[in-house]
Parts: C-alpha cells; structure tokens; sequence
C-alpha cells in the first residue's frame, strides 16, 4: 500500500528565514528598518533602502544555515510525519542556497534523506497528497488542483487566508495529529 506523500516546505514553515532576513536588514540598513509584522507581501517591494535588494535581503552567505526552527515541536513532529508518511522537502532555491538549505536540514532533521529533498518553486506540479507551505503561491494552486493544504500562518498570506479559509497550523505541536485527520476526510 502506498504511503501518503507529505510536501513540507522549508523557509518560514520549518525554520524562519523572513525574520532572520529581516535581522540582517536592519543591522544592515538600520535607517531603514523592516518589522516582520510588516510583510505583507512576497515580492521585494517592502525593502525600504535602495541597496537592499531581493538578492541581498535572501542571499546573504550562510543565511539559510543560520536559521532558527520554527518552534521547540518541529523536529519531533516531522520524524514522526516522516515514520507514517513519506515526507518530502520541497524548497525553492537559488544554486547558491541548495548546499547551505541542506546542510540545515542535515543537522537539524537528519533522518530526512537525500532522496526526499527537492528544489522546487512550483510546487503544484508535484505528485502529493498534502502540503504544509507558507506561500499562497504554492497552496492556491495546489487547492486547485484537488490537493490538501496545511497553511502556515505569516502576514504575507493573511490576504489568501481570507480569501480562500485554508486550514491553518499556527505551530508544530500535535501536527501528525493534524494531518492524520486532514488526510482522512474525503477530498
């Protein structure tokens, strides 16, 4: 019997890349600071200094190595995912960032194997049954398409939250839970 494929994306959904991008901003350009309760949008338009480019603001070396998890559940909830499902990684990626985004999940979740990691920005392309994302760009579609969603709540998709009541996980705690129950109930 096939497993259900569980998508989980990386940034800001298992570990915080906006804050801590933000965080470098600000010592960064400190007159022109950013707050995370600010960011209501994924485009780059809401860096405010003019050498603070998306290239900047999410490429800095070592950043993605650097990021914290997204809450004291995650590890423990997503080894648990991975023994009932099969769990995949799917981030998007510059090629600068593939190496430092794997290097994080080796040591932070070490049972997910290489074979379950993928670069990937269109997401709804992909052969799942569920995915846990942050982007409404990544879960409108995939709605779309008939597949479950699980949305992590960020000022950034509040919009698309009140457009399309997608189910919500504010943190890690109790998720397989979570999805044992989505993944139950009839498409």
């Amino acid at each position: 019997m096939r497993k259900a494929i569980i998508a989980v994306d990386m940034d800001d959904t298992i570990c915080h890349l906006v804050k801590r991008a933000i965080y470098h901003n600000n010592i960064e350009f400190p007159t022109h600071p950013l707050r995370y309760e600010e960011m209501f949008d994924w485009n780059t338009d809401h860096l405010r200094h003019p050498a603070s480019t998306h290239e900047v603001f999410f490429g800095r070396p070592g950043l993605y190595e650097e990021l914290e998890l997204f809450d004291e559940h995650v590890v423990e909830e997503m080894e648990k995912l991975h023994r009932a499902y099969d769990v995949v990684i799917v981030t998007a990626a510059d090629p600068a960032t593939v190496v430092e985004k794997w290097n994080w999940l080796q040591r932070h979740m070490p049972f997910i194997p290489l074979e379950n990691f993928m670069t990937c920005k269109r997401k709804y392309l992909l052969d799942f049954d569920l995915i846990i994302d942050d982007g409404a760009h990544n879960l409108v579609p995939s709605i779309e398409a008939g597949k479950k969603v699980l949305c992590i709540p960020h000022p950034w998709n509040i919009k698309a939250r009140e457009q399309y009541d997608f189910p919500v996980m504010e943190g890690w705690e109790n998720a397989k839970e979570r999805i044992d129950q989505l993944l139950a109930e009839r498409a």
